[in-house]
């Protein structure tokens, strides 16, 4: 008896916990990209929806604190959005988090980070 008490048990436990990686998982709308450094750094952006605008992710990571980056965003070639950004502990890398607007057709995403020692890095996806 025990052992089929067991059994059921561990039955209900699979059905409670597998769905759980489902829900934990990425949006299947987000889109990621790896983007490209000319030095050691490395760069990624993400694109996700957000209340019907686009939620724009950057990360930039050289594995040094303290590092100060420019960078700019443009949607299918204009700039819409630029500043500067220092990497932090305790990766020494930094983020940039925009939320722009959702415009009609597909928005092609480019930001490009550059630091004083001529190092760039560049991410491109479209949504």
């Amino acid at each position: 008896m025990k052992s089929a008490t067991r059994i059921i048990a561990a039955v209900i436990a699979v059905g409670v916990v597998a769905p759980l990686p489902a829900a934990l998982a990425k949006n299947p709308r987000d889109v990621r990209a790896a983007g490209t450094c000319t030095g050691s750094s490395t760069a990624k952006v993400k694109l996700s929806p957000e209340n019907g605008r686009i939620e724009v992710e950057f990360e930039a990571d050289q594995n040094r604190n303290g590092v100060s980056w420019k960078w700019g965003l443009a949607r299918n070639g204009r700039t819409i959005a630029s500043g500067t950004a220092v990497t932090k502990a305790p990766s020494g890398s930094f983020s940039v988090r925009r939320l722009i607007s959702n415009a009609s057709g597909p928005d092609r995403i480019t930001i490009r980070a550059s630091r004083a020692n001529g190092e760039v890095c560049t991410a491109r996806a479209t949504f």
